[in-house]
C-alpha cells in the first residue's frame, strides 16, 4: 500500500511501514491508549509529542508487541508492519529483531563495547571475527562513537560515561540492522552536546530506515521529525507536517497550546 505523505516533501509517495487501526492499550483493565489510528511510512522521523502520562511510551510497546512480556498490558485494535498484522506473526523474536528499540536510560548488557554491539548479530548466526569486527565498526560509527572507543573495545560498556552508554545502546540497535528504529526519550539522561550528535546520526539514518522519536522536548521534535503525532490523554489528537504544526497550521487548539508552552 502506498500514500501520499505530508511530511517535507508533500509530493513524495512512500510506502507505509506501520499502520495502527483503532490500537487501545489497557493496563489491568484500565485504558491508557484510546483507539489511535495513524500510519508511519518509509525513511521518515516521526515525532510523538504530549505531556507525561498521555499514552506515548505504551504506544511504542504495542508496536513492538512488547505486550507479550508485559504483564496486565493488554492490546486491542490492529498493528500492520509492511501490510501484515503483526498479531498473525508466530515467531515474534524474529519480529523484534526487524525493530531496534532504545529506552530513556541507557541498558548496557554487562559485557565489553566490543561485545554489545556483537550481540546481535552473533544471536543471527554470525561466527567470522572479521565480519563482526566490520559491524561493530560501522555500528558505533554511525552511532557517532567509534572515534571515542576504539581504543577502548574490550573495556566494559558500564564503564563509559553516559551519554556514550546511550550512544552504545543505539549501535547495539544499528546492528540488528533494523527496519525500525524506536526511540523513547533518548536524551532524557544525556547532555545538550550529546544530543545534539544523536540528533544528528537519527538525520542521516531517514536515508536508511524508518525512524520514529518519542519525546517531552517540542522542539527536538521540531529539529528532527518529517510529521509530528501530538498525543494527551491516550488519544492521538492529531498528525501533521511539523513546520506546518509548529508555525500553528493545527486541527486542535490542545496541538498548539502544547506546543507553546501553555500546558505539559
Amino acid at each position: 500500500m502506498v500514500t501520499a505523505t505530508p511530511g517535507a516533501n508533500a509530493a513524495a509517495v512512500r510506502p507505509i511501514k506501520v499502520e495502527t487501526r483503532n490500537l487501545s492499550v489497557l493496563y489491568n483493565s484500565t485504558p491508557i491508549v484510546n483507539n489511535v489510528n495513524l500510519t508511519v511510512y518509509e525513511h521518515e522521523i516521526l515525532g510523538i509529542i504530549g505531556p507525561a502520562n498521555s499514552g506515548k511510551t505504551s504506544f511504542l510497546k504495542a508496536l513492538n508487541r512488547m505486550d507479550d512480556f508485559t504483564p496486565n498490558m493488554q492490546v486491542t485494535g490492529d498493528v500492520l508492519f509492511n501490510g501484515q498484522n503483526i498479531r498473525t506473526l508466530k515467531n515474534v523474536f524474529a519480529f523484534r529483531r526487524r525493530i531496534g528499540v532504545v529506552f530513556p536510560l541507557p541498558v548496557g548488557l554487562p559485557l565489553t563495547v566490543y561485545e554489545n554491539v556483537a550481540f546481535a548479530p552473533r544471536l543471527a548466526g554470525m561466527t567470522k571475527k572479521a565480519d563482526l569486527d566490520a559491524i561493530v565498526e560501522r555500528c558505533l560509527t554511525r552511532a557517532a562513537l567509534w572515534d571515542e572507543v576504539k581504543d577502548r573495545l574490550n573495556a566494559l560498556g558500564s564503564m563509559l560515561s553516559g551519554g556514550q552508554q546511550q550512544r552504545l545502546t543505539i549501535a547495539r540497535a544499528l546492528a540488528q540492522e533494523p527496519e525500525l528504529l524506536m526511540l523513547d526519550e533518548f536524551s532524557i539522561a544525556v547532555d545538550p552536546v550529546t544530543t545534539m550528535r544523536i540528533e544528528g546520526v537519527l538525520k542521516s539514518l531517514r536515508n536508511e530506515m524508518t525512524v520514529i522519536v518519542v519525546t517531552n522536548l517540542v522542539q527536538q521534535a521540531y529539529r528532527l521529525a518529517d510529521r509530528t503525532a501530538f498525543f494527551l490523554n491516550g488519544k492521538c489528537m492529531e498528525i501533521g507536517n511539523t513546520e506546518q504544526m509548529f508555525n500553528g497550521d493545527v486541527q486542535e487548539q490542545w496541538t498548539l497550546d502544547y506546543i507553546e508552552g501553555r500546558f505539559g
